[in-house]
């Protein structure tokens, strides 16, 4: 042990592998949770197939979790893994190609036979045959010494089996100098009604650890310092767990109940079944039979008083689209968010993508214009839905909240926010019976006026079809023009109301590259590796994707070259284009992941020699 070598490392990219039902998530989450608690930075990002439990041993049914950790800020999961942990021949198969030349790879040599080989592809065992060669190779029969730490418990080999990610992350732990007590209580408090599982997992745990310790095979271990952070509590969130805290809080600022009505839908789901633990909070939560009556419900607790919300993915949007419309026309508070995954259809559950942007600028009948926010990062999504909260209830109108499966499900430590720092979020209910127009509007935010029912001298009517400022229906085609622009002028005059992004760079010169969503973290890695190299490039992360901020127009024409990164094939480079008249460029790929730093990168450098 005390030949061993212990390194310092200023970041450093984990991945684990293995079948779907090996307990990959688990043991990421473990490891992501203890490293929060040691105190560094980090993102992660959760790779798992949409099948609950694919075939094992194939291809497809090959899950991963990774993990970037540092001492320093980071913002993405790493580009190229620098540890690779494979528990079989499939995730070896599917995942070398990621790993950093020169890597570690943490083998479970016990799965490389046979049908598994087969399964995976391989006609001769990778591990014999050469092709590992320029990997730190660290074959450990991982499945076996699961077993031998497990003699005498009262488990069947298959129950045996289920601890062996256990083994993988004390291994792990010992690897990057991590504490095995975290877990251990993790362990117990989990499984604390099955006394022989908490047996068996800590005795795996501290069967990898110890196993790393002494064994010849492992020479080095790693350690990352603290990170320096700004002084505070922090918690490890992902989006979709701070999305729901973040209405919570925007509830409570606007003294209103909060309702949400959805259904559940990848990788949306977990919104609702977070929110369902805050019932103490005010917070109310309908699984609806379907898309249309989760937003149908949505709008009813709005009207009723209520901050309502809906939350979804894209084939979910796509049934909804009636009721948007609905929404506009009727101009009622609704906050609708969509965590974007792979389409078109069902297309890739469990997969991230940015392409239901245009769906949310356009994808319903007449006009209908809907404000969009998207956020930037897991811990973002906190005050993504506070802004699109305050945004829906100031000015009576439906919002799109887009966020995807990266970040969804994606976490990295959140400074809590002290609730004294949030502010109230004010809400100019009409209280002049004798003067009500439920369409007589605020003068500076053409916001209608907002009346709760069941008030004496407030009713009103509700509906689609148009009406004029009475709340009367009216077909008259002057009246429906006028209406038309207003819903219109409405929307565009958010823009006064919210934030402006900052221009990150020279305000004019030769290329501004423009971001919005997910792709915030990329960008910021990609241009810290570009202005190490002495060259110039501005960039703009968009915040509010409709309306633009007005701040946009200051700086759009003052550069030579844009360039726009989408996990798309360039919806933001059309829209742009058309607004501002620009020859902007698109940066895209589709698959399903989020954008890698090196590559883009490369784009800017060849945007810029172009």
């Amino acid at each position: 042990m005390d030949k061993k070598e212990s390194k310092v490392l200023e970041r450093v990219t984990i991945r684990f592998a293995g079948d779907s039902g090996d307990g990959m998530q688990l043991t990421g989450m473990q490891f992501t949770s203890t490293t929060a608690q040691e105190g560094h930075e980090l993102v992660t990002l959760p790779d798992y197939p949409a099948e609950i439990r694919a075939p094992a041993g194939t291809l497809f049914g090959v899950s991963g979790f990774q993990i970037q950790i540092g001492s320093t800020e980071i913002h993405t999961p790493g580009d190229q893994p620098d540890v690779l942990v494979a528990m079989n021949p499939a995730a070896l198969k599917v995942n070398l190609k990621l790993v950093r030349r020169g890597g570690i790879l943490i083998i479970n040599s016990d799965a490389f036979q046979g049908r598994n080989l087969t399964l995976a592809g391989y006609e001769t065992n990778p591990l014999e045959d050469g092709s590992l060669a320029g990997y730190q190779v660290f074959p450990v029969q991982i499945t076996t010494l699961t077993r031998k730490a497990l003699e005498g418990l009262k488990l069947s080999v298959k129950e045996k089996d289920r601890s062996k990610n256990f083994f993988a992350l004390g291994m792990t732990f010992w690897l990057f100098s991590h504490p095995l007590e975290p877990t251990i209580n993790w362990i117990k408090q989990k499984f604390k009604n099955k006394p022989e599982i908490v047996e068996a997992n800590i005795r795996a745990l501290n069967a990898g650890y110890n196993y790393a310790l002494s064994t010849e095979l492992f020479q080095t271990s790693y350690r990352v310092e603290k990170a320096k952070k700004k002084p505070g509590k922090y918690r490890n969130m992902t989006g979709n767990e701070a999305v729901a805290l973040g209405f919570i809080a925007a509830a409570k600022k606007a003294n209103k109940e909060l309702f949400l009505g959805s259904y559940p839908i990848t990788p949306a789901s977990e919104i609702l079944h977070e929110l369902a633990k805050y019932r103490n909070y005010d917070v109310k939560t309908f699984q609806a039979e379907d898309e249309i009556a989760g937003i149908g419900s949505a709008l009813g607790a709005s009207y009723a008083g209520a901050l309502g919300i809906t939350t979804t993915s894209g084939p979910g949007v796509a049934l909804k689209t009636e009721f948007l419309g609905f929404a506009v026309m009727a101009e009622l508070p609704l906050v609708v968010v969509n965590v974007q995954r792979g389409g078109p259809s069902t297309g890739l559950p469990t997969k991230t993508e940015q392409a239901d942007l245009l769906q949310a600028l356009y994808g319903r009948n007449g006009e209908a214009p809907i404000p969009i926010i998207a956020a930037k990062s897991p811990a973002d999504c906190f005050d993504a839905a506070l802004e699109a909260s305050r945004i829906a209830l100031m000015f009576s109108t439906p919002v799109f909240l887009l966020m995807d499966g990266y970040i969804a499900n994606g976490s990295e430590p959140w400074l809590i926010r002290d609730p004294q720092t949030i502010p109230e979020i004010k809400i100019h209910y009409a209280t002049d019976p004798k003067n009500f127009l439920p369409y007589k509007r605020d003068p500076k935010t053409l916001a209608r006026m907002i009346a709760v029912p069941g008030m004496a001298g407030f009713e009103h009517h509700i509906g689609g079809l148009e009406k004029d400022e009475t709340g009367n229906v009216a077909y008259d085609p002057d009246n429906h023009d006028h209406m038309v622009r207003l819903r219109a002028e409405k929307v565009e005059r958010i823009g006064e109301y919210i934030e402006q992004p900052k221009i990150d760079g020279d305000p004019e010169g030769e290329l501004l590259v423009i971001s919005w969503g997910s792709t915030f973290g990329t960008v910021f890695t990609a241009l810290e590796e570009i202005r190490k190299k002495g060259k110039k490039v501005s960039w703009i992360h968009l915040r509010w994707i409709y309306p633009f901020p007005k701040m946009l127009d200051n700086y759009i024409h003052n550069f030579k070259k844009i360039l726009i990164p989408e996990i798309n094939l360039g919806q933001m480079v059309k829209v742009i284009r058309e607004r501002y008249l620009v020859d902007a460029k698109g940066f895209n790929r589709v698959r399903g992941l989020p954008l890698v730093t090196q590559e883009v990168v490369e784009a800017i450098e060849k945007t810029l020699e172009d």
